[in-house]
């Protein structure tokens, strides 16, 4: 719902549970009023009464109170904007209108500001509790270098000793969870890398006393897969701010000549007193709603032949694989890298999108409709936006990759990265993909992404800073494009793992691979920083062999392996001609219980019940009546019983049957006594699924 006062300076957006309010002074200073639990108009506009502190020479009364700080005049902070001309640097903007549009669940607020020929829209949309925030510049003055152009300023109310967490990591270890007292100054994650980056998610929460299910909590994600930036200041006065936007520095994001147009990525806020849990199931419902595409329908298990059979490829044995992945009950087989040009490794091939011969002779439609007969869905990997130099493609055109003249073209894993900001390279890879996809029938794509950018250059181009914006542009135009004429291609987003995830991937993709490390053990870890702000349905997991060959030679059952990957959307990725009848039958049954908790999992309200500290760990799943609840024990020491799970999101007044033992429990039991898990020994795990009556 959005309000507006009768004198058109006080604006207020509320959701089910929230608001957020702004308020334009007399002297057209735009001060940022409210974001926490719903107010109503009148409460703003109380707000918006009391003047601007009377500051010191050397301080700024707008500081840590203006809703979008630009560079220019009395200000200190991060400028959220930075621009500058021939003549001159910096913002001295003026209010020049506001627009509304309605929407089902409140409509759009777009705040008009210009200074000389550049106009910039503020633009707000709430969301459930969900603030989506991004800004549009557009010029018709001189040419104009925007330095900075962040989607939004977040400022948060006046409180002591502000915790932030954040996801952290590298590949392999992705998505790990940090706490840490907010000091004074700035803290700024991101990425320089050209992609979201293994090394942070793009979110931060804030909060001084939050429990996982009390407690404010504030949070922020950004949706861009390109190189981004989150800047967490706890000011000299107690206030804290957070600005966020693509890029990741100062040095120049675009140049806008007169006519042109830059739109600036969501950035998202939720404010949430339910504690971390809460803040977490809001996050996830609002990305099932608005973000991942066809949300509401639950993804296969799939099967993924890299670990089987890695370059060593061939039809037949990948039909034999395909006969025991149906038999097994797996709904999408997927074939991995080495399908296409002279891919033997990964010295060559990127680039020539068309099926080997001597492996494939009629390309893939034969082994698709083989998989299609037992009963599968046909899925393919590809990585479009690299190119190795021993390739067809390459040699035919070198210049079609990022690189500086006079400069090494650096190889890491023996690739380029493609400019996709060229109009030649987006037309070359629709017209390589659009036939892929039309020689076969197939049902899925892993789109993957191996190497950061490192001589992102343009030879030729007059501000070659450009290719860093446009490349992630053509990226999202070539995804929607694709979707578009193949509407029933599901795609995945992959980067070496988790180092492409983010709202703007997640947009125009089904599901992303969460990291390449597979070890059961490390994933509760994974996984458990994920679901602080994606939900399961999109986090692929996957059971592969055992000892783990990849990471670190762990040895770990079957069914640890297979319980640790239930908690996501369930894949394998084994070497299945080396499983024994006894292990193919085990996998059957954990996939056939996995088919009937998929909708609990993937559509679910999540309930982390026990982090992943070393003993005991659990997740809650919640769907209408039924309920389950999936644990592991890492290490039972001293002979003692694993404790009791507190259950969560239950009706206290109802009963509930276990379908495991088929005993009857009180919802208040369960609630605040516990259900014992029976877990003992060393990495062990459990199913347990309760249906009220």
């Amino acid at each position: 719902m959005l309000e507006i006062a009768d004198n058109a300076r006080t604006w207020i957006l509320s959701g089910p549970t929230s608001s957020y309010a702004v308020h334009l002074t007399e002297g057209d200073e735009l001060l940022h009023l409210h974001w926490g639990p719903r107010i109503a108009l009148a409460d703003a506009e109380a707000l918006a009464v009391p003047p601007l502190p009377t500051a010191s020479s050397f301080e700024a009364p707008l500081d840590g109170r203006e809703e979008y700080p630009v560079e220019g005049g009395p200000r200190f902070v991060r400028p959220a904007l930075s621009v500058r001309t021939d003549e001159r640097r910096g913002t001295e903007w003026a209010f020049e209108a506001y627009e509304t549009s309605d929407e089902p669940e409140g409509g759009e607020l777009r705040l008009r500001f210009r200074d000389g020929g550049l106009t910039i829209t503020l633009h707000y949309r709430m969301r459930a509790d969900v603030v989506e925030r991004w800004v549009t510049l557009r010029n018709e003055g001189p040419v104009l270098e925007v330095l900075r152009a962040d989607s939004a300023t977040w400022t948060l109310p006046e409180r002591e000793d502000w915790r932030l967490s954040q996801l952290h990591g590298r590949w392999a270890a992705e998505s790990r969870l940090v706490r840490t007292p907010l000091t004074y100054g700035e803290k700024v994650i991101g990425s320089r890398r050209g992609h979201t980056g293994h090394q942070h998610l793009p979110w931060v929460a804030l909060d001084t006393d939050a429990t996982e299910e009390r407690g404010e909590v504030y949070g922020c994600a950004l949706g861009w897969s390109g190189s981004w930036r989150i800047a967490v200041a706890q000011l000299a006065d107690a206030r804290v701010q957070v600005t966020g936007g693509a890029g990741y520095d100062d040095s120049g994001l675009l140049r806008l000549a007169a006519g042109e147009s830059f739109t600036t990525p969501v950035f998202a806020g939720l404010w949430s007193d339910a504690g971390f849990g809460g803040a977490s199931r809001a996050w996830h419902a609002y990305q099932r709603a608005h973000v991942v595409p066809d949300a509401d329908v639950d993804r296969p298990v799939l099967f993924n032949s890299w670990e089987a059979t890695l370059f060593d490829i061939s039809e037949e044995q990948q039909e034999v694989l395909a006969r025991r992945a149906a038999e097994m009950g797996v709904e999408l087989f997927v074939v991995d890298d080495g399908w296409f040009g002279a891919r033997t490794s990964d010295r060559a091939g990127l680039g020539d999108w068309t099926p080997n011969p001597d492996r494939f002779p009629g390309g893939l439609k034969p082994l698709a409709d083989q998989v299609h007969a037992l009963g599968m869905q046909f899925g393919i990997w590809v990585e479009p936006e690299m190119v190795n130099p021993d390739s067809d493609l390459y040699r035919a055109h070198p210049d079609w990759v990022q690189y500086q003249s006079g400069r090494k073209r650096t190889e890491l894993r023996n690739q380029l990265v493609l400019n996709l900001a060229r109009e030649d390279v987006q037309e070359y890879l629709w017209e390589q993909l659009n036939a892929l996809l039309c020689s076969a029938p197939i049902d899925y794509v892993k789109w993957d992404f191996n190497r950061c950018f490192t001589d992102a250059g343009w030879p030729g181009d007059a501000y070659p800073q450009r290719l860093w914006v446009d490349h992630v542009d053509a990226l999202y135009a070539l995804l929607d494009r694709l979707r578009a004429a193949h509407p029933n291609v599901a795609f995945e987003s992959c980067s070496g793992g988790g180092g492409r995830i983010d709202l703007g991937i997640m947009s125009r993709t089904d599901q992303v691979w969460t990291s390449d490390n597979t070890d059961p053990l490390d994933r509760l870890a994974i996984q458990h920083g994920f679901s602080q702000i994606h939900p399961a349905r999109v986090m692929a997991a996957w059971v592969t062999d055992s000892p783990n060959a990849q990471l670190n030679g762990r040895v770990s059952s079957l069914g640890f392996r297979f319980v640790s990957a239930m908690a996501g959307v369930l894949g394998v990725g084994g070497d299945l001609s080396e499983w024994t009848e006894e292990e193919l039958a085990e996998a059957r049954g954990w996939v056939s219980l996995y088919k009937e908790i998929r909708p609990l999992v993937q559509r679910g309200d999540l309930y982390r019940l026990r982090p992943p500290a070393g003993g005991l760990s659990a997740v809650q799943y919640v769907l209408g009546d039924e309920t389950v609840v999936l644990a592991w024990l890492q290490a039972q020491h001293y002979g003692e019983s694993a404790p009791a799970l507190r259950l969560r999101g239950l009706d206290a007044t109802a009963s509930y049957e276990c379908r495991e033992t088929g005993e009857v429990h009180r919802g208040a039991v369960l609630l605040h006594h516990g259900l014992r898990t029976g877990l003992r020994g060393d990495l062990d795990a459990t199913v347990l699924r309760l249906r009220r009556i």
